[in-house]
């Protein structure tokens, strides 16, 4: 059985790249590709792939909001495959509770996202080794509590240009996105914080180590 996958990767290198190392699988076809959310509703809908790898980066939604949707959609029974920079538990859980099947680090990409792929086509769950390594080492040192909600990593990477000072436009040109996404992202980011100056975005940012105090 072939098993039929949609890429969605804002980064266009990163999707080619991706996109390549599966044409090589033959029991695999990547059947369509997409740079945002929107357009991964939209293919999702159209194409109906079996599988669906979810970036977190993408610039007009947050991940774990993307995932809920896609489950949600009519039509829609992919099963989500969650790619991420990031390793950390309290992602990783959010992520899961979207409904997404696997999740694995872009880091892992090139030796388990197959592994991810064959495993959630059959039903099952997929956790990447790096994501379990990081999670027994949380448990050991005792730093399991849960914390409110994480931004993605776009969101993170807006936040450390404005908590430095930077203005939206000087933002957009240094990310390659465009205006109205960075301003979508500082309203999210203000939402989740739960803030309303940039003193208070500031004030976090340094907390969590994006920008030196």
């Amino acid at each position: 059985m072939t098993i039929s996958v949609l890429l969605v990767e804002d980064h266009q290198l990163v999707r080619e790249a991706l996109r390549d190392s599966l044409a090589k699988q033959p029991d695999i076809k990547v059947v369509g590709e997409a740079d945002d959310a929107g357009m991964a509703f939209e293919r999702a809908r159209s194409l109906a792939p079996d599988v669906l790898v979810l970036d977190d980066s993408l610039p007009d939604m947050n991940s774990v909001e993307a995932a809920a949707k896609l489950k949600k959609q009519p039509g829609v029974d992919a099963k989500i495959i969650a790619l991420s920079a990031r390793a950390d538990r309290r992602f990783v859980t959010e992520m899961l509770r979207a409904g997404v099947s696997a999740y694995v680090t872009k880091s892992s990409a090139t030796t388990e996202l197959l592994e991810a792929i064959h495993a959630v086509a059959a039903g099952q769950t997929y956790i990447c080794r790096e994501v379990v390594d990081s999670v027994v080492t949380t448990v050991r040192h005792g730093e399991g509590k849960d914390e409110p909600s994480h931004l993605s990593h776009r969101e993170r990477e807006v936040l450390g240009l404005v908590a430095e000072g930077a203005r939206s436009p000087a933002i957009a040109s240094q990310l390659h996105i465009a205006l109205g996404t960075v301003e979508v992202h500082r309203r999210n980011i203000m939402r989740k914080l739960e803030v309303r100056t940039v003193a208070e975005l500031t004030r976090y940012a340094i907390r969590e180590g994006l920008v030196a105090a």
